[in-house]
């Protein structure tokens, strides 16, 4: 039988001593994970292993030996390492050991009982797999998939594959944490990560960071309990709420922050990652919103947009006056009703003077509104979008007005033809039942019915042209800010964490692993060499991408299409979950 057994690059110049680690036997795999060196007492290895089986809960246990023949073994030595199978009895027992002043390695296991059964060998074949002990320690296989918890001891494994080796390592932090150039009472080789003093920063930070996320949770949870104030959830208030962008970005950053500073502890590393992402989001946010602020207040730019937000206003206003004029008109030398023509020309145009009249009664305080809401920016970028989204919504009111007008004509319109098409085929709409049922109609009825779809087809074309023309409009603006929620979806919900990761420290997100061969010749141990293949950027975003507020919802094109055919309303504020008219 052939048996792998991972070994640690970083301990393939360590000094002869014993090898310390865990049997996998569903894997018929030795994961090593530390060398002790002698001189040494057993007994205070037994401890050492007992105090790593209570601090990890994984079945640590002495695997074999390691020998480095820098120099001619002592025979003194050779007996000794031949005799510590006693002591530690281990089924197999590993044997490795390199040559000197050379590449060669000699592998082998054998057993302390011999086999009962005919036919069975006492030493079995080796393959060696050397591994990064630091970035297998510091990455897991994707998905996580974490062992259950383990009595001290016990050497089984439930997960299949690789992932029993990466949760040996990462499980087995308590063994890594002594110094490897401490002379203690048992000294160990394996990896060790550099620079103390930055240790000594992270736990002070930590420290730190209790009662200042303390603090920020209460405050938090104050700013909760006072939104959910009965106050704010009566008609007029819980209605405009529920219709602003911002009032939706200020309730997703508020729950974002909840979680950032909540004081309890992540229990697997999903949670943490989705932390770390969000609060790498939030700090992009705000550092983008106040490079946003620095420029708004510099050269006096708010003053400048506040003079030329009128005039632009204006502008507005009267393109959409030209515009209705030509409509009154013969607009592409079609033939319109001229009745119903001027009548909707002239009520559009009343829109229009009431706009203006409003525009030039809040101008001045447009420039100190624009105030308030550049210094909003320090709140994030995102904050800054959604009230800008809602500026654009205020200030485009008519269009939507008029739009919806001319949606409602339009679809009155098509709802009384489509009934009255069903008249002349003798059919009528069955409302209890939603489905369409055979009538008789008499001659009265067909009459009438003849006099109303006649009227209405020849009046259709000049209120489809009205919905037609204001309906443009109307998807301009929704494009318009449709690309700004996107952007903020984007701030919201990308990974930055995770893609700083996968940039930085490829290892950290692990897809699999891919194996190198290192030596591949007879009578000798195969020898390869585990590589981590990181996981790629597309999955990375797909996996620990974060959720967004959805104040949006996505129509697909057959719906969209079928509802400006039809003359539905679309309302880019919906909720995916509500339900539509």
């Amino acid at each position: 039988m052939v048996l792998k057994a991972f070994f640690p690059t970083c301990c393939a110049s360590a000094d002869s001593g014993l090898l310390i680690g865990r049997w996998v036997p569903e894997q018929s795999s030795a994961v090593v994970l530390a060398v002790v060196h002698f001189p040494f007492i057993p007994i205070q290895v037994k401890e050492l292993l007992a105090q790593v089986q209570q601090a990890s809960q994984v079945g640590v246990a002495v695997l074999g030996t390691w020998c480095h023949r820098r120099q001619e073994p002592e025979e003194s030595l050779g007996h000794f390492l031949e005799g510590l199978g006693a002591i530690f009895s281990h089924e197999p027992w590993l044997q490795l050991c390199r040559e000197r002043d050379s590449k060669f390695w000699s592998c082998k296991a054998t057993y302390q009982q011999v086999p009962t059964s005919p036919g069975a060998h006492s030493e079995d074949q080796v393959m060696l797999i050397f591994y990064d002990q630091r970035k297998v320690l510091l990455s897991q296989l994707h998905p996580p998939a974490a062992l259950p918890d383990h009595q001290a001891g016990d050497a089984t494994a439930s997960a299949c594959g690789l992932a029993a080796v990466f949760d040996t390592v990462s499980r087995s932090k308590a063994l890594f944490r002594s110094d490897q150039f401490d002379e203690g009472l048992v000294r160990l080789s394996h990896w060790q990560s550099e620079g103390v003093e930055a240790s000594i920063l992270v736990e002070l930070a930590k420290q730190a960071s209790g009662p200042v996320c303390l603090l920020l949770a209460c405050l938090l949870s104050f700013i909760s309990a006072a939104s959910t104030c009965r106050v704010f959830k009566l008609w007029p208030l819980s209605f405009i709420w529920s219709k602003l962008s911002t009032c939706e970005q200020l309730r997703h950053r508020l729950e974002q922050l909840t979680l950032i500073f909540s004081t309890q502890k992540a229990e697997n590393p999903s949670q943490l990652m989705r932390k770390a992402n969000m609060l790498v989001s939030v700090l992009l946010d705000v550092a983008l919103g106040l490079a946003l602020l620095s420029w708004l207040h510099r050269k006096d730019r708010i003053g400048q947009l506040a003079d030329a937000l009128v005039p632009v206003a204006d502008r507005v206003a009267e393109e959409l006056q030209h515009l209705l004029q030509w409509l009154m008109g013969a607009p592409a030398g079609l033939k319109m009703n001229r009745a119903l023509d001027q009548v909707l020309g002239r009520f559009f145009l009343y829109h229009i003077h009431l706009w203006i009249s409003y525009i030039h009664l809040m101008s001045p305080f447009i420039e100190r509104i624009l105030w308030h809401v550049g210094l909003s920016a320090c709140l994030g970028l995102t904050v800054a979008l959604s009230i800008l989204s809602d500026i654009i919504a205020l200030l485009t009111f008519h269009i939507y007005c008029f739009y919806v007008y001319g949606a409602r004509l339009y679809c009155l319109k098509i709802c009384g033809l489509s009934s009255l098409w069903r008249l002349f085929r003798g059919k009528k709409w069955n409302v209890l039942r939603q489905r369409v049922d055979s009538c008789s109609y008499d001659l009265d009825q067909l009459f009438i019915g003849t006099l109303l779809f006649t009227v209405l087809v020849f009046l259709l074309p000049t209120t489809a042209l009205y919905y037609l023309v204001f309906t443009l409009l109307r998807l301009l603006v929704v494009t318009v800010q449709g690309l700004i929620h996107l952007l903020v979806d984007l701030i919201n919900s990308l990974p930055l964490y995770a893609l700083g990761l996968r940039l930085c420290r490829p290892y950290r997100l692990a897809a699999g692993v891919k194996f190198r061969v290192l030596e591949h010749e007879a009578g000798r141990p195969l020898r390869l060499l585990m590589q981590i293949n990181p996981l790629p950027y597309n999955r990375v975003v797909h996996t620990y991408r974060l959720p967004s507020c959805g104040c949006h919802p996505k129509h697909s094109w057959g719906s969209l299409c079928r509802k400006l055919f039809f003359g539905e309303l679309i309302y880019p504020w919906r909720q995916r979950g509500d339900k539509q008219d």
